[in-house]
């Protein structure tokens, strides 16, 4: 559900008629630029006057936010309305990461055949109504097998390059011929490989003083780096650790807010400690896991004057790796997740922000040693 619209009234209206969340966009701007998700009705105020200074002489674009949606990338190359080659992509974070920041795996390893089979049906509709004649992306929405297009681009995308070099066959090369009238009919088979490709982002947020080094809606990357593996994991390791990632070797603080997201990570921390990892956790984090039998050693936050302090640990290196999964409805807990992200980055300890990612990372790192990572030329995978 989405709508067009001018001034704040109607966009209120059109906001408590769908329901909170909605995702609010300026038109005509890049990489998500002012794109915000509003949970209420004064966070929506306020978004949609840093949308209306952005792009004043155009409408701003509101729709529904899906939570809990699994976000796909449809990309593809048609000639005159038919659709001769496209290439499904998963992105490893759910929806609400933009594309450009989302760590994204081709072939998808978690996808519903079902799914599949209803995007590609509706890709070649909507290729056929629009008599696309060139390269395409469409952006989908994917729930318990229900889909939702987010918005379908009549150009080349930022994972032409990627799904080009993982499937070996050059989506640019056949979008160019169909421009100038060649026809295609070669056959291609874009879903079904011996290995797995991840292309996970780079960011710089250490040279951005003060940005919060979190996944939002609007693009943060300043680049991104893509990976081959045998399996998910070894591609997603490789991938990671080729944008400066470092790995975990002792000790781990976890801050988790809100109960669904502790109760959806609570195997995957066990998973940490069985690892023999020493864990360190936030007052309300350390009393569920230790109600769940998981040892931990409880800290202050940055905030709180009593030691132990996580500051204190950061400062003296102790910290490998820190996972802040923030519930977005908990304003002080936003607040101080926000110092700790930001003293993370500044003291250039690894940082997880993302639950569905984190939780890829963790089982990735149980199944894999450094090194089970192979270092093959591009030619050997097949």
């Amino acid at each position: 559900a989405w709508k067009e619209l001018r001034d704040e009234p109607g966009a209120l209206a059109f906001a408590e008629g769908v329901g909170y969340p909605v995702l609010v966009r300026p038109s005509y701007v890049l990489s998500g630029q002012a794109m915000n998700v509003a949970f209420s009705e004064n966070e929506l105020k306020k978004f949609l006057r840093v949308a209306s200074d952005i792009s004043k002489e155009h409408p701003i674009v509101i729709s529904k936010f899906e939570e809990n949606a699994k976000e796909i990338e449809m990309d593809a190359v048609a000639q005159s309305g038919r659709v001769v080659i496209w290439a499904i992509s998963e992105h490893v974070e759910n929806a609400g990461v933009h594309s450009g920041d989302a760590t994204i795996v081709f072939p998808p390893q978690k996808l519903y055949l079902e799914t599949i089979r209803r995007i590609k049906k509706a890709t070649y509709k909507i290729a056929r109504e629009l008599k696309i004649t060139g390269p395409f992306n469409i952006q989908y929405l994917a729930r318990d097998n229900e889909i939702k297009v987010i918005e379908c681009n009549l150009r080349a995308s930022r994972s032409f390059p990627f799904i080009s070099k993982i499937s070996k066959i050059n989506f640019i090369n056949l979008a160019t011929r169909v421009m100038l009238g060649e026809k295609i009919k070669e056959k291609f088979q874009t879903l079904d490989f011996n290995y797995v490709g991840v292309k996970a982002p780079q960011f710089s947020f250490q040279r951005l003083k003060g940005a919060d080094p979190i996944l939002r809606v609007e693009m943060a990357s300043t680049g991104e780096v893509a990976s081959f593996g045998d399996d998910l994991e070894e591609a997603f390791l490789k991938s990671i650790l080729s944008t400066g990632f470092r790995l975990p070797k002792k000790n781990i603080l976890v801050s988790i807010g809100g109960e669904e997201n502790k109760i959806k990570m609570l195997e995957s921390i066990r998973q940490l400690a069985e690892m023999k990892f020493k864990l360190f956790a936030t007052d309300s984090t350390a009393n569920f896991l230790q109600d769940n039998g998981i040892n931990c050693q409880k800290l202050n936050k940055i905030h709180e004057t009593a030691s132990p302090n996580i500051l204190d640990y950061l400062l003296k290196g102790a910290m490998v790796l820190v996972i802040n999964i923030s519930d977005e409805y908990e304003k002080q807990i936003l607040d101080d997740d926000y110092v700790m992200r930001r003293y993370a980055v500044d003291f250039n300890v690894p940082l997880l922000t993302n639950r569905q990612l984190a939780k890829l990372f963790i089982d990735s790192l149980a199944k894999k040693r450094p090194s089970d990572l192979k270092i093959k030329e591009w030619h050997e995978y097949k």
